[in-house]
């Protein structure tokens, strides 16, 4: 017997997410890139290498690290366990979430253009954030496997 709907819909809703935040990124990032002052190199690692170096260090910390992997393991099983992302408004609520992570990077990006500080601490954030995400994902499929949870997925 395979996975529930809800288990199916709830995988899917862990994978949008983790889509949704990567092409809200590649857009913040275009923008950035095309909108901040500074050579190319300081752009580089503003907006691709420090957010890269932050998105892996958080996505194998939480996966490698074993109580933290435990402890995200837990929040995954009672996010499904309490309907989320099984019904419309939590994913749009879900999905919200993520756009106004992205409106901050937007305002720190044209807050540059009078006078702002360099947003490098933005893109870092959404960087380890986006590796969260992806953690999330990968431990939805560690759930889908363990022998004590599959009968109740």
């Amino acid at each position: 017997m395979g996975p529930s709907s809800a288990w199916r819909a709830f995988k899917r809703t862990e994978d949008c997410a983790c889509a949704f935040a990567s092409l809200i990124y590649l857009a913040a990032a275009i923008e950035a890139w095309r909108m901040l002052p500074g050579s190319v190199g300081l752009k580089a690692v503003v907006i691709l290498v420090a957010p890269g170096a932050f998105l892996i260090l958080c996505l194998a910390a939480l996966l490698a690290v074993p109580p933290w992997r435990r402890l995200l393991s837990r929040f995954v099983w009672l996010s499904f366990s309490s309907g989320f992302g099984q019904s419309p408004l939590s994913v749009l609520s879900g999905l919200a979430v993520l756009v106004v992570a992205a409106g901050f990077i937007y305002l720190q990006i044209s807050g540059v253009a009078h006078g702002g500080r360099y947003p490098a601490g933005v893109f870092s954030g959404y960087g380890a954030g986006i590796g969260a995400l992806y953690a999330q994902a990968i431990l939805v499929r560690s759930l889908e496997r363990d022998p004590t949870l599959r009968s109740r997925i």
